[in-house]
């Protein structure tokens, strides 16, 4: 029995640098530690810092109801109105936002005062696109899909500033760029996909090509797990899903039968902890039963 595990399964630089901002901030700064929504998704993360005594704020008015501590912005960015609130109260801060998706706020925020019309491959109902559309001014489309591409229509006279979600699927995308090109449209786009995204995908369709099952770990909310899954499984029929051990305990049955190659990956807010033990069960549990 052989498991392998991709390179890339786990944290990348900026939920790293993100929780390592929460741990800082523990140790440094007197009063209540918040931050403004999950710092990360990963249920085992935040539930770990909970215990800490962080306190997460879920909403604006949540926010200005807040008269003292330090405010830690999480990892998918805010929207302008919380930057807003957060200087209003006059709030101590830490930005802890991934410097890809500062990247992208600041790329719509020019092609907005440019007077171009943004358009954001991306799920609109995710906290990091909601930020970004906050930067892109009046006039912005979010496109899940190739379909919603294909049933855009762009308003007359108005050139198109095309990026992704920092964690969307790079098939897609390139998709969306494809059918932009096919109808001849007038557009610039920038590939915002982060490099990590794009490498942990392309190790993900490799590895499920070449095993008998996958698993992917990572947190229920988090996207770009979600992707992951969606492209293993594409590959691998016999692909789960799960977020801790005692997860993958409840639901080995859900592997359809012993397999002699089992592949591993683990979206970008999965601790080393969790895949180490992920694989270590693996391992013992298909030499018991294979």
């Amino acid at each position: 029995m052989k498991v392998i595990t991709a390179d890339t399964a786990g944290f990348c630089f900026g939920v790293e640098r993100a929780v390592n901002t929460v741990y800082d901030a523990l140790k440094e700064h007197e009063g209540r530690i918040y931050t403004y929504g999950p710092i990360i998704h990963n249920e085992s993360v935040v539930q770990e810092l909970l215990d800490k005594g962080v306190a997460i704020i879920s909403s604006p008015d949540e926010l200005e109801q807040i008269e003292e501590g330090t405010i830690i912005i999480r990892s998918h960015g805010v929207t302008k109105e919380i930057y807003g609130i957060i200087e209003k109260t006059g709030l101590k801060y830490i930005d802890a936002t991934c410097p890809f998706v500062l990247k992208i706020h600041k790329l719509v925020q020019e092609a907005a005062e440019r007077d171009e019309h943004v358009v954001i491959a991306g799920d609109h109902t995710h906290p990091e696109v909601e930020g970004i559309i906050s930067f892109s001014g009046n006039h912005v489309t979010v496109l899940k899909d190739e379909k919603e591409a294909a049933d855009f229509v762009p308003p007359e006279g108005k050139k198109l500033f095309l990026v992704a979600q920092t964690t969307f699927n790079s098939n897609i995308f390139n998709k969306i760029v494809e059918i932009f090109d096919k109808k001849m449209y007038y557009y610039n786009t920038v590939y915002t996909i982060c490099n990590a995204t794009a490498k942990r995908q392309q190790e993900a369709a490799e590895l499920a090509g070449r095993v008998d099952a996958m698993i992917v770990i990572g947190g229920a909310h988090s996207s770009n797990t979600r992707k992951l899954y969606d492209i293993a499984r594409s590959s691998c029929e016999n692909t789960i899903f799960v977020q801790t051990l005692d997860d993958l305990v409840s639901r080995k049955d859900a592997i359809c039968d012993p397999a002699s190659c089992v592949g591993i990956t683990a979206g970008a807010s999965t601790p080393k902890n969790i895949i180490e033990e992920v694989q270590n069960y693996v391992r013992r549990f298909w030499t018991n039963v294979g």
